[in-house]
């Protein structure tokens, strides 16, 4: 009797369900009817803000619905990643997810407040880019080495800048800083618009910075630049060696890029928005303005992204720890 009696109230449940499912899948068909916004979690200025109003204008057209691009710097970018972290997961707040926030600062913060594999549904990749080493034309060192004989001979009194404490920029310094047995000491900046802005002053004489923000200031002869930190040569600088062809044995920090939403956010949601990430990078335009910023673009799924982002906070975690940088 006890399981008759249960009968009417399992398939009120099961109705329930199915109901929430079907206005659930309404919901995902509907989408998006308003405005969506993307948080770049640094200043404007950077290479996060390139590489973000790019995509977001595009996909912006595909989905036939504005995209905001919403600067939210502060703590390394972990401020505006948090903010993403705890919205509503509907697909309408979304984060340009970047190697920073996703993979270093897990390592670098004793509690950033969210963590990059249970508080993020990934939507996909974009590309990768390598930092550069820059320095102001009045800096006497030409060349890697000529950097290192020169800090070597004056500890501690060369400044480098970067996009603040726990950025690519910043860790990537501290990890050339003990590969090669120099001490460096680091400035930390707001984003990176205001670090190179600084270096293009004078102020600091160096700095690692993404080169989509340091190139056309290369080839205008307002900086010079040293290195790359990938394993190979970047298009947007052909003739500027990488750190490996300049002497640091085994030197490979690039920075990755990508696209995530809330945890919770509803699959056909990801989906759709990631169909539309792809024909954005898939785009003659898109490819164009990235290829000018020196980004090479790696599409891919949700599930290719979070086996990436895994795999890249476990490589930065190593690099932080190779740094010396002792967590905050």
């Amino acid at each position: 009797m006890r399981s008759v009696r249960a009968l009417p109230a399992m398939l009120a449940l099961v109705l329930v369900l199915g109901l929430c499912a079907g206005f659930g899948a309404a919901r995902a068909q509907d989408y998006p009817n308003r405005t969506i916004t993307m948080v770049v979690p640094f200043p404007p200025g950077g290479s996060t803000s390139i590489v973000g109003r790019v995509i977001a204008d595009k996909m912006s057209e595909l989905l036939g619905q504005s995209i905001v691009v919403d600067n939210r710097g502060g703590a390394g970018g972990t401020v505006g990643t948090k903010s993403v972290a705890r919205s509503e997961p509907d697909g309408y707040t979304l984060l340009l997810g970047y190697s920073g926030t996703l993979a270093i600062a897990p390592s670098l913060y004793r509690n950033a407040g969210y963590d990059p594999r249970k508080d993020f549904a990934p939507i996909g990749m974009i590309g990768s880019a390598p930092s550069s080493l820059v320095v102001h034309p009045s800096f006497p060192a030409k060349t890697v080495a000529g950097l290192i004989a020169y800090a070597k001979a004056n500890p501690g009194k060369v400044n480098f800048g970067s996009a603040g404490i726990g950025t690519v920029g910043h860790i990537t310094g501290e990890y050339f800083a003990r590969a090669t047995g120099i001490q460096i000491v680091h400035i930390p900046y707001k984003g990176t618009g205001p670090a190179v802005s600084d270096l293009l002053g004078g102020h600091i004489p160096m700095s690692f910075s993404p080169i989509a923000a340091t190139a056309g200031n290369v080839k205008g002869g307002l900086l010079r630049a040293l290195a790359v930190t990938s394993a190979h040569r970047n298009k947007l600088l052909p003739d500027v060696p990488t750190m490996i062809e300049a002497g640091v044995s085994g030197f490979d920090a690039v920075l990755a890029y990508g696209l995530v939403a809330p945890a919770g956010t509803p699959p056909a949601v990801i989906d759709r928005l990631n169909k539309a990430l792809r024909d954005a990078l898939a785009s003659d335009e898109v490819k164009r303005q990235l290829g000018m910023d020196g980004t090479e673009m790696t599409p891919s799924s949700p599930q290719q992204y979070a086996d990436f982002i895994d795999k890249d906070e476990r490589k930065w975690s190593e690099l932080v720890k190779a740094s010396g940088v002792e967590p905050e």
